[in-house]
């Protein structure tokens, strides 16, 4: 059974951060199921104007008492997708005692409230950058987790302690290690809003668009074809969709899984802006700037575990697909007219 065949008949989910980009996602898809998204976030980065799709609960993970407070109201509810965290790179390294109150404390706030309220599910976000710098492609699972940022170190902290909860308490979950999260919904009415915004395709679709000048193209001289980095891009609906096969896959009795999402394809920096050019019909103006410490030459996902426990294989990942759809919601936000 594939998702788009299953119907959530009225089943109630918890999606803590369904106010951001990826959370709006879920909650759609997970409405056009006949399911029940409620957003849990506190609004520091998520937008309630992205909140259509199900009740809202303005909650700080960090507050303990009103975490538990809310997941009491909502006891009925067995399956909590937690997607809330701080993800500025730069700003970890800058900050990173925000980073680990923010993310770790109020993961574990999270879980003690599940515990006590017996949501026996959970589906975390995740990422790629909990296994560090490797050149070992694709990456799989199996491979060691020795993460380089604060934020990956703080992803990968939960992720300990939702094994834990797992062996101890028979906490039921799905850690989903994203790759290059990107695109937009096709109604154009959600997308990509970060602030800061530090990902390569709003900010190269904002320098065509002739809005905040050039942008900058961070290397030109890796062991590529082109020179610049390869990453791995998957839309945001594919990892969306993500969510609702781990929410099958523990219907049919699945207890615990680590799974990348990504497409196994590397695009690199240069293809992005070629292909941005191709589809909007503007060009890209950059500026060359220096490699950045620490970005890898590649990084794209094997996601075969992913296609053998959920059955997740990636349907609106090409890159083209990606870029329109990006394009679309952001001319409506920005005010672009047609060419």
């Amino acid at each position: 059974m594939t998702a788009a065949d299953h119907n959530f008949a009225g089943r109630k989910f918890i999606i803590v951060g369904g106010a951001g980009y990826i959370g709006s996602h879920v909650c759609k898809m997970i409405a056009k199921l006949g399911g029940v998204p409620i957003t849990f976030d506190n609004f520091s980065a998520g937008h309630k104007h992205a909140v259509k799709w199900g009740p809202y609960v303005e909650v700080d993970l960090r507050d303990r008492a009103a975490t538990l407070a809310a997941m009491q109201a909502h006891k009925s509810v067995n399956t909590v997708i937690h997607l809330a965290s701080s993800i500025e790179v730069g700003i970890g390294e800058k900050h990173p005692a925000e980073f680990y109150d923010n993310n770790v404390s109020g993961a574990l706030n999270l879980l003690l409230a599940m515990r006590e309220t017996e949501a026996e599910r959970l589906i975390f976000s995740s990422t790629c950058a909990t296994y560090g710098e490797t050149q070992n492609m694709p990456l799989q699972e199996s491979q060691p987790q020795i993460p380089v940022s604060v934020y990956g170190k703080t992803k990968l902290a939960i992720e300990h302690m939702i094994q834990s909860f797992h062996k101890a308490y028979g906490l039921n979950y799905v850690t989903l290690r994203y790759f290059n999260a990107s695109g937009a919904d096709e109604g154009g009415d959600i997308g990509e809003e970060h602030d800061p915004e530090t990902h390569l395709i709003p900010n190269a679709l904002k320098a065509a668009a002739g809005l905040g000048g050039k942008m900058k193209l961070f290397g030109t001289d890796y062991d590529t074809p082109d020179g610049t980095c390869i990453r791995d891009y998957i839309h945001v609906n594919d990892i969306a969709r993500a969510h609702i096969l781990s929410e099958l896959a523990f219907d049919n009795g699945l207890q615990r899984a680590e799974l990348n999402i990504g497409t196994g394809q590397g695009v690199s920096n240069l293809e992005i802006l070629q292909t941005i050019e191709r589809v909007t019909g503007h060009a890209v103006p950059y500026d060359l700037a220096p490699r950045r410490e620490g970005d890898l030459t590649r990084l794209y996902a094997d996601s075969q575990r992913a296609r053998e426990t959920i059955g997740f294989v990636p349907e609106h990942s090409s890159i083209e697909t990606i870029i329109k759809t990006a394009w679309n919601f952001h001319k409506r936000v920005w005010n672009i007219p047609d060419k």
